[in-house]
């Protein structure tokens, strides 16, 4: 499967009947799938259909799609609201007999707000639709694009993160054969320790035996080398698999990130040291780029 980014953007617009109707699709970085649809007045029918598209193509991101709808071709009606038309007629009466004024005019009276109404011819239910039907279709053709934008975006993302996983990878192998690392500084350090208590006056075998040993635990860093090889690999199984293995990979990126962390505090040695700092750098910089990823 191939691997998919969380940011896209995708149009697409049709015509069915009287309606033409258009779709504006995009999407960012979230923890989840969260799909918003602003539809107009009257086009609530399509929006159990257009969520069931989008969680079917889509596994995480903020989508927003907006649909805009008119009617082309389609001449107005002119129609009178008669109930509002008899509430100003009855109060016209009540006002003759108390003010003295001209009669009211007939275009005064049409000019009353809501007298009269223009609107679009009514509407066939056939018409209607399959102009929903068409949307919902145009929907998941906008779809189709953003997946599309989506992969490619998610294929880039794929490289860069292969990158950054093999310098993780050389890092680890420059940890690993570290000056630090090697068995005559290791006993070198115990060595000094032990002299350091002894120069103290502290004398205790017991005691001398713990500093040797927190010494040489402290100096051993084989484990967290060896699992910073193993997330590597995961790591690089997980791309190669592809599909939505965001969330795997985040999870990855904060053992690798746990894993450096240590292999600074347990330094003692500049190589060490600086390889851990270097780590930590392209730690973070692999786990900034898997957010992106769904």
């Amino acid at each position: 499967m191939a691997l998919s980014s969380m940011t896209g953007f995708a149009r697409s617009q049709g015509v069915s009947g009287s309606y033409a109707w258009s779709w504006e699709v995009k999407s960012v970085n979230a923890k989840g799938l969260d799909v918003r649809l602003r539809l107009p007045p009257g086009w609530d029918a399509i929006e159990i259909a257009a969520r069931g598209r989008a969680a079917h193509r889509l596994a995480r991101g903020a989508v927003q799609a907006t649909l805009t709808v008119e009617r082309e071709g389609v001449p107005p009606v002119v129609r009178v609201n008669e109930p509002v038309l008899e509430a100003v007629l009855t109060a016209l009466r009540s006002l003759a007999d108390r003010i003295e004024a001209e009669p009211a005019r007939l275009d005064g009276i049409l000019g009353v707000k809501g007298v009269i109404e223009v609107v679009d011819a009514q509407e066939r239910e056939d018409e209607r639709r399959a102009a929903e039907d068409a949307v919902v279709a145009g929907f998941d053709a906008a779809l189709t694009s953003l997946v599309e934008m989506r992969r490619h975006e998610g294929e880039a993302l794929g490289r860069v993160l292969g990158d950054r996983l093999s310098e993780i990878a050389d890092l680890a192998a420059r940890a690993e054969a570290a000056p630090g690392r090697r068995p005559e500084a290791i006993r070198q350090r115990i060595a000094d320790q032990i002299a350091a208590l002894i120069d103290g006056g502290r004398f205790d075998p017991d005691r001398l035996h713990q500093e040797a040993i927190l010494v040489a635990a402290k100096a051993d860093v084989r484990e967290e080398i060896d699992r910073l090889k193993a997330h590597v690999e995961q790591a690089r199984m997980l791309l190669a698999a592809g599909g939505a293995i965001g969330r795997r990979l985040d999870f990855l990126a904060q053992e690798f990130h746990r894993e450096s962390n240590t292999l600074c505090a347990k330094s003692n040695d500049v190589e060490l040291t600086n390889v851990g700092l270097e780590l930590k750098t392209v730690v973070e910089q692999f786990r900034e780029q898997v957010q992106n990823l769904e």
